[in-house]
């Protein structure tokens, strides 16, 4: 994997991790994680004129994406309702990229090298080493975090596959991005009624825009970054969001580390070298 490619993935992963930060700040994860959908979509729609369309094969790719990302966004909810952050978020984002290691061969025929099997592997490691620090989190956030394991993979299959087939990853992004927030807000108002919703929107509507732009860029460049590299690989770094967080959740929401922190981030940062120099 080239290094500009390592470069803009890692980028795309300190964003990812701070719209992750936002949403975890924030008083009401659900509606968040909907503002932030939110977000992205009405950071999307100013560059869509400007943008060819996605071509018609890959319209099927981009609404089961939609329908995936509604149950992805879902699942977060309620296994960060069941278990500790520290045990479900590792969970979700470590085995997604290992579920694509072992399957991209037979449904992408794409071949790993050595260097980038290995480096995916260890990066893997390290992100599930922060499960080790977990304080709370039965089997029931297990279940919950491991079934969104298997939704971010086959969202990832479904979009890396719609991405290349588009001729245009970043319309392909885009457009992709209006369906979620739509579905997300239908569901939350049926659920909540439309008066609790419009009031959560209008004393956080800053929460979505700034994690939607952060949300759409990020997402952008690691499907833009599949259409150069491994599939496998790329989700693999793209999960090293998880070491930009630890930072954050300890620089700037003031959270208490423990050691496994620290082992996780040197084993993270010892796979993305390997990567590198795969």
């Amino acid at each position: 994997m080239s290094l500009d490619v390592i470069a803009l993935v890692l980028f795309g992963a300190l964003l990812h991790a701070t719209w992750n930060a936002i949403i975890k700040a924030g008083t009401d994860k659900s509606l968040d994680a909907a503002l932030v959908a939110a977000g992205g979509a009405v950071s999307a729609l100013p560059f869509l004129a400007f943008l060819p369309l996605p071509a018609s094969a890959a319209w099927p790719f981009i609404g089961t994406s939609a329908i995936l990302q509604f149950a992805y966004f879902q699942l977060v909810a309620a296994a960060y309702r069941a278990g500790d952050i520290g045990l479900v978020y590792p969970l979700m984002r470590g085995v997604a990229p290992l579920i694509i290691v072992s399957t991209s061969g037979f449904i992408l025929k794409e071949t790993l090298s050595g260097g980038a099997l290995i480096g995916t592997t260890i990066i893997c490691a390290g992100i599930l080493t922060l499960a080790f620090e977990a304080r709370k989190g039965g089997r029931q956030a297990v279940t919950l975090a491991l079934s969104n394991a298997v939704v971010i993979a086959s969202y990832t299959y479904v979009d890396g596959i719609g991405a290349r087939i588009s001729g245009n990853s970043i319309s392909y992004t885009l457009w992709m991005s209006l369906l979620p927030p739509v579905l997300l807000f239908a569901w939350a108002i049926s659920r909540r009624g439309i008066n609790a919703v419009a009031a959560h929107i209008r004393y956080n509507w800053w929460r979505g825009l700034t994690g939607g732009g952060g949300s759409i860029a990020s997402y952008g460049l690691a499907l833009w970054a599949m259409t150069k590299a491994p599939v496998a690989s790329v989700a693999a770094l793209r999960e090293t969001s998880i070491l930009f967080a630890l930072v954050i959740s300890v620089v700037v929401l003031k959270e208490r580390s423990s050691v496994w922190r620290y082992v996780a981030g040197t084993i993270i940062a010892a796979g993305v070298l390997v990567m590198k120099l795969a």
